[in-house]
């Protein structure tokens, strides 16, 4: 082997660990997701855990009516349109157990649709 056939496989492996190294960076990083369907009178789900300060995207899907989600102790809320989805990116800061309610009006059954967060560290 000549030393430029040596030193292209050395740059060549190098390139390669480069890429490994970043596609595992970026695979970090990216933010968790979960679903959570909303359908009188229930966030399915109705029950999550996350860890305080991870990243993550919570994707809210109506399956009927207009919903809306609302957490005072999180400052979180969306809106949820009729038979559409919303994503919702949030890091949360301290941990404890949070109770979010529907806050869209939604029929008879509409004061029991919540939804728990679990945060742990």
């Amino acid at each position: 082997m000549t030393l430029r056939s040596f030193s292209l496989a050395l740059a060549s492996c190098l390139l390669f660990a480069i890429t490994l190294l970043n596609f595992a960076v970026s695979a970090q990083t990216e933010p968790s997701r979960v679903e959570i369907s909303a359908k009188r009178f229930a966030f399915t789900p109705s029950d999550i855990t996350l860890h305080r300060g991870e990243p993550v995207v919570l994707v809210f899907k109506s399956e009927d009516v207009t919903h809306g989600i609302h957490f005072d102790d999180l400052n979180l809320e969306a809106t949820i349109d009729k038979k559409t989805s919303v994503e919702v990116p949030f890091t949360p800061q301290k941990t404890g157990v949070f109770v979010g309610h529907c806050a869209n009006f939604c029929g008879a059954g509409h004061g029991a649709m919540m939804l728990t967060i679990h945060v742990v560290e």
